[in-house]
């Protein structure tokens, strides 16, 4: 099949190895920033925080926080132009989706004698949250939302890239507690340009399963 979207994904792979002398340039972070903003969530709930690793000083505390596991995605930390920290917050409150229809308000999307009726769908939450008010299995579901839209986006651009569930949450927590705010990480993504000679995933062929193996059309 012959499309610029499967030439993107056929083309996208998880990049091993980076080559710390290139950047992404200004104008494609612009690009990747519009769509991490534009990412889908349930009931448009945007529960996350996107927080970019760039500077010398921000990838020295993300590779320290390689400390005790997960050692293998180390040197992304430094190497890859930059890393996101995708995180959630455990405990979405009707206050926290009171800034969305506020916003939806603004925007023109809801009616400003509609505000109230706006908070109906907030019962969806309700349903994810337990009885002490966490609902950090559902918030973290959306952050993937927003993983998977970047993803797509830098392999538009021609920009490789490195999701990593492999990250200690616990000590980006703490090596990061100003930013996070409460929030969690539990997948980062990196992102760059891949080291020609090191990175040994780059001239894999691409494997997937055939396509009536997981898609069934009824």
């Amino acid at each position: 099949m012959t499309h610029a979207i499967i030439s993107d994904l056929e083309k996208r792979y998880t990049a091993k190895r980076y080559d710390a002398t290139k950047r992404v340039s200004a104008e494609d972070l612009a690009v990747i920033y519009d769509a991490m903003v534009l990412s889908p969530s349930s009931i448009n709930s945007q529960p996350w925080k996107f927080i970019v690793i760039e500077s010398d000083e921000a990838k020295q505390r993300l590779h320290d926080s390689f400390a005790n596991k997960f050692q293998f995605n180390q040197p992304h930390a430094k190497a890859a132009s930059h890393t996101i920290l995708f995180a959630y917050n455990p405990k979405y409150t009707r206050e926290d989706y009171a800034k969305v229809v506020d916003k939806g308000v603004t925007d023109g999307r809801t009616k400003a004698e509609d505000r109230d009726t706006a908070f109906g769908a907030y019962a969806f939450v309700e349903l994810n949250t337990d009885e002490v008010g966490n609902n950090a299995a559902w918030t973290k579901s959306q952050t993937y939302l927003a993983l998977g839209n970047t993803m797509h986006t830098l392999a538009r651009l021609g920009i490789d890239s490195t999701p990593m569930e492999g990250v200690d949450s616990e000590l980006l927590g703490q090596i990061f507690a100003k930013e996070l705010d409460g929030y969690v990480c539990d997948v980062a993504l990196a992102f760059g340009y891949h080291h020609s000679d090191e990175d040994y995933n780059a001239k894999l062929p691409k494997s997937r399963l055939a396509a009536e193996q997981v898609l069934q059309v009824l």
